[in-house]
């Protein structure tokens, strides 16, 4: 007697008489076919009423068919057709189309041939831009039923599972038949095995990417080799290591290019002509894009005597870069531009960032306008927005700006000083009194520029010069920030903010005890505010320890994000603020620009309702990708400064401690701002109690105490390049607590840290 058809999807309902009688293949293919879910033999047992032993003839069917070709078994105890993927799997992507769309692949696939390929379906109006390669997707899948079609399924979203198959960086080295990898980065610690089937062409000594492909835990671990960067030793190679590292994307897709190198811009009806305008650009000498350009004027207004109306012109992006084209989602996978000192990842290509949306002197831009009007004494009264036409007079490095506004200027300079620059600067003394009485953070940080040789190598690491030049365009593009959210908010059309929210009251009680043992006070209990902060950097400045309070209390502020929500930023002690005058290097401005554009009505390119719908999920991407870029800018400084120290090992440097962690100290040079590591076990003493709050490692015997700021000596005893790594050994410093500050740091609460931890134990 036959077995009656069991019941998957569309199937009949199977029968539960107990019989001995076992399905067709046919009909266990058909079940495999329609049924959803888990499904092995487990579930095909219990679908035909199969029980005791009449499973073992069901087993050995099953082992029948799967030698046969029929089924094959997928993962764990699951089975289904060959070459079928399941209605809903996890999926990998791994490629970006000449149309911009997203290509996927199955997360798992070990069936002989090529995995089928899928495409990203789009949803919500464009659903798969926040997404990029390598992310891993819970999807349901369509099979497509055109044969001419290059994909075999379509996916739409689950749920974004996070990053596919573990990956890592290393120098591959050839030991006979088997290759070696050893990772780049310095926290991790394993070797990874290459059979040479899985090199890639991989040469000993170059930099590879590997896909990781076992996890045994006493041996070394499988993997294979994805792409290879060049010898591992070229300079070239420093940046690139950390670019691949933080996975940022490099290539632009060929839909993108292709749409970029098409464009030719054409004035429309919302381009007003502004080249009357005498507009200056001031940027760093090595600038390669120009995207903001200012003047400002007095206002004729007899209301607003001793006014001033400031124009701040910033590159149209928006008119090149449209919403859900090829350009746009390249632009919102990258979120940002990202800066090393050999290179730029651009958010978009070169033909847009340093040609069409560059303000180049003496050339015709389109740009989008902030006309704002402040009083006398810098107070914003009004804003407006206007897209144009401007024609840049001049374009200044900010060393030039500066000779000008101390009056040792070329004289070919002077009728640019009298038509703008003179303005600009008065009008920025007017800004001041307010940014004054506003009192924003005032952090005291010094920066550092590496400056490469012909071979790419450093040629030298010099202090940044604070300009007053370089705090003139930061306060005008602030201002503009403020007028293009407050504009938005009077109009009521969404936008992103920049937020950065005040610090946590853990983080404020944590640096009220540090800043007690140096004897400077903020006070408890009240609500804090950036003046409160500023009180204190200029106490410490009085102490020689300006630049590690600074240090410090930038530590306790909480990371700044983007999001449609208006939550204020602290550090600049606004209550509105978003980006504006940036879109050629960040996605937020680009939102802002097209979300003005819809507000004053400038056009049909504005900010549409699929993206005000998606603008959560954009302010968290964006965020993810600021946060991605700065990783990698500065483990790439990192292993640029290892790179400049190697020739230094074995000498005696004075630096500050600028890090107090249970396994250490980290020392900063003065000299370079190179960071390094003194290893726990290399202190002089005993048994070290780490005092986090304080900032300090403290011997539980002799009171000998490391504070973070202290002044020490150290010996460079290794310098690594690959991974940014340097160690030190302490030559000098260190001081003997009072016995109140050391019973402070020795209570039961804090975590006793041990030099030479016993053999066998682990530190918890």
């Amino acid at each position: 007697m036959a077995a009656k058809k069991p019941a998957g999807k569309s199937a009949s309902k199977p029968r539960t008489k107990k019989t001995a009688t076992l399905p067709s293949k046919s009909e266990i293919l058909e079940f495999v076919r329609t049924a959803d879910g888990k499904m092995g033999k487990r579930e095909i047992a219990r679908a035909f009423g199969i029980t005791g032993s009449d499973r073992i003839g069901l087993k050995a069917l099953l082992k029948e068919m799967a030698d046969e070709g029929l089924i094959e078994k997928k993962h764990r105890k699951k089975l289904g057709e060959p070459g079928v993927l399941p209605s809903v799997t996890v999926i990998e992507i791994f490629d970006l189309d000449t149309d911009g769309e997203l290509v996927a692949r199955p997360s798992k696939w070990e069936q002989e041939g090529p995995a089928p390929l899928i495409v990203m379906a789009p949803e919500n109006g464009d659903r798969t831009a926040k997404f990029a390669v390598g992310d891993r997707i819970l999807a349901r899948l369509t099979k497509l039923k055109d044969q001419d079609s290059h994909y075999a399924y379509e996916a739409k979203t689950i749920k974004k599972l996070g990053l596919g198959a573990r990956r890592s960086l290393g120098i591959y080295r050839k030991h006979g038949t088997l290759g070696i990898v050893s990772p780049v980065d310095k926290g991790e610690r394993n070797e990874y095995r290459v059979a040479d089937a899985d090199a890639n062409g991989a040469k000993d000594g170059e930099l590879v990417s590997i896909e990781i492909l076992s996890q045994a835990h006493h041996a070394r671990r499988k993997a294979r080799v994805l792409e290879t960067f060049g010898k591992a030793d070229s300079p070239s190679t420093t940046s690139l290591i950390a670019i691949h590292a933080h996975g940022l994307p490099v290539d632009f897709s060929t839909a993108a290019l292709d749409e970029a190198n098409k464009i030719q811009f054409a004035a429309g009806k919302h381009h007003e002509d502004l080249r009357h305008i005498p507009f200056v650009t001031i940027d760093p000498e090595d600038a390669r894009d120009f995207d903001d350009a200012v003047y400002a004027e007095a206002d004729s207004n007899k209301n607003n005597k001793g006014g001033y109306r400031l124009f701040i012109a910033i590159a149209d992006v928006a008119a090149h870069v449209r919403p859900g084209r090829p350009l746009d989602k390249d632009a919102l996978k990258r979120g940002n531009s990202a800066y090393f000192p050999d290179r730029v990842v651009p958010m978009l290509p070169e033909r847009l960032s340093n040609d069409l949306c560059s303000l180049r002197p003496e050339e015709d831009r389109p740009a989008m306008v902030a006309e704002i009007t402040i009083d006398a004494h810098g107070q914003k009264q009004t804003q407006t927005f206007r897209r144009g036409i401007i024609r840049s007079r001049c374009r200044l490095t900010y060393q030039q700006a500066q000779t000008v506004f101390d009056g040792k200027h070329d004289k070919k300079l002077a009728t640019v000083k009298s038509e703008t620059l003179d303005p600009v600067w008065q009008a920025y003394v007017k800004l001041c009194e307010a940014r004054e009485k506003r009192k924003p953070l005032d952090l005291d940080l010094a920066e550092r520029r590496i400056e490469l040789d012909d071979d790419g190598r450093i040629a030298a690491i010099r202090k940044k010069d604070r300009l007053e030049a370089h705090r003139l365009i930061e306060e005008y593009m602030i201002t503009a920030n403020v007028a293009a959210a407050e504009a938005l908010e009077n109009r009521k059309v969404p936008l992103l903010y920049r937020v950065h929210e005040a610090p946590g009251q853990e983080k404020i009680t944590a640096l009220i005890e540090f800043l007690e043992t140096l004897d400077l006070k903020l006070s408890r209990g009240q609500s804090l505010r950036p003046s409160h902060l500023n009180q204190v950097l200029t106490k410490a400045r009085h102490l020689d320890r300006a630049e590690m309070v600074s240090e410090v209390v930038l530590r306790s502020q909480t990371q700044a994000y983007y999001t449609e929500k208006s939550l204020g930023h602290f550090g600049l002690n606004l209550r509105r603020y978003a980006h504006f005058t940036s879109p050629i290097r960040r996605y937020a401005d680009l939102i802002v620009h097209r979300a003005l554009i819809r507000a004053f009505k400038l056009g049909n390119d504005g900010l549409t309702d699929a993206e005000i719908e998606t603008l959560p999920d954009i302010g968290e991407d964006i965020s993810n990708a600021e946060r991605r870029a700065m990783a990698a800018e500065r483990e790439s400084v990192d292993r640029y400064i290892a790179a400049f120290m190697e020739a230094k090992v074995g000498l005696s440097f004075e630096g500050r401690v600028s890090g107090v962690t249970r396994f250490g100290l980290f020392v900063r040079l003065e000299e370079t701002g190179a960071d390094g590591l003194v290893p726990i076990r290399t202190l002089p003493g005993g048994y070290f109690v780490h005092d986090e709050d304080r900032h300090r490692l403290v011997d539980q015997d002799t009171g000998l105490a490391f504070t973070l700021g202290e002044v020490v000596t150290v010996r460079l005893e290794e310098a690594t390049p690959l991974t940014g790594g340097l160690r030190f050994e302490l030559v000098d410093g260190g001081s003997i607590l009072k016995s109140k500050d050391r019973a402070a740091s020795l209570r039961p609460k804090r975590r006793r840290v041990s030099r030479k931890p016993k053999r066998g134990t682990r530190r918890r």
